[in-house]
């Protein structure tokens, strides 16, 4: 039982609820810009859950795999490094979650989502092992795989993405400003890089905003960024007081579950009241499942 327990806390299952509100976020805007609700099958939607669920664990998998020499020296109490689980046995686990994912994607659609999903999982694997401490190109590398995860919820309709394809620039800046926050997490960070992440939290805001304007949907739109921005601002104006590691990591597990909100926001943006509520009810899901397992 303790190592199937082991698995799980590997995938990060509090995050995997995150990002399948990136895909609930991207059908809301595909059905809005096409014109398609009448049109929308519920076998699709669920596949490309599942994909996202596969391709987001094993993205998180192979990062402990790729990082277990050093958690033996930070995070002892990982899977992997405390012995629960073998690095070969997660290396396995990991690649397996990713083909699955991929494999879910093709069978949502034609070749779009299995070519969106097979990038998901090459720029996963790019940061893993190559990206993570590059300190500009790394958070860039993991806003990449946000922004595709969106686009991926959006090929449920194809043509959404080739004419709203660009909205996943908003969750590419949201998730590098986390991922730079993120570096601090240990030894503690610098007041710039939190200030930084901030000007990209207000730049996100504004985003999800102006799409709310543009479709007339601003009431709404507004009710939901609150709510992302009391989630979001308190811990990281914490951490800018005092820069130390454990405040850090608050921030950072505050802005991976505040984005089930912003994606809400995102489907109140564009008129999709019914999905924006279905998206807030994964919040609480997700966070009973912070609770039981870590989050960053």
């Amino acid at each position: 039982m303790n190592k199937w327990i082991g698995y799980l806390r590997l995938m990060r299952p509090a995050n995997i609820i995150t990002a399948i509100s990136d895909i609930l976020a991207g059908i809301a805007i595909a059905i809005a810009v096409t014109g398609s609700r009448d049109m929308l099958q519920w076998q699709p939607v669920w596949l490309l859950v599942i994909s996202t669920g596969g391709l987001y664990g094993g993205g998180v998998v192979l990062n402990d795999v790729f990082d277990a020499e050093l958690d033996k020296k930070e995070r002892p109490e990982r899977p992997i490094p405390s012995g629960l689980i073998a690095k070969s046995a997660a290396a396995v686990y990991g690649i397996v979650l990713l083909l699955a994912g991929i494999l879910a994607a093709a069978g949502a659609g034609v070749w779009l989502p299995a070519c969106i999903a097979s990038a998901i999982a090459c720029c996963a694997v790019v940061y893993d092992k190559w990206m993570k401490h590059n300190r500009i190109l790394g958070p860039l590398n993991m806003g990449i795989c946000r922004g595709l995860n969106l686009l991926l919820g959006m090929s449920v309709f194809p043509a959404a993405v080739s004419q709203s394809g660009y909205i996943a620039i908003v969750p590419v800046l949201y998730i590098a400003a986390i991922t730079m926050i993120s570096r601090g997490e240990v030894h503690g960070g610098k007041k710039s890089t939190l200030y930084g992440a901030a000007l990209l939290y207000l730049v996100v805001i504004a985003g999800i905003v102006t799409a709310g304007i543009i479709n007339r949907q601003v009431g709404y739109t507004l009710v939901f960024v609150a709510l992302f921005a009391v989630m979001i601002f308190p811990p990281l104006q914490k951490a800018i007081r005092h820069t130390e590691g454990p405040l850090i990591g608050k921030a950072v597990k505050a802005g991976v579950i505040a984005l089930i909100v912003m994606n809400a926001a995102w489907a109140a943006a564009f008129g999709m009241l019914y999905i924006a509520l279905l998206t807030v009810l994964l919040l609480p899901v997700s966070l009973l499942l912070a609770k039981l397992f870590a989050v960053t």
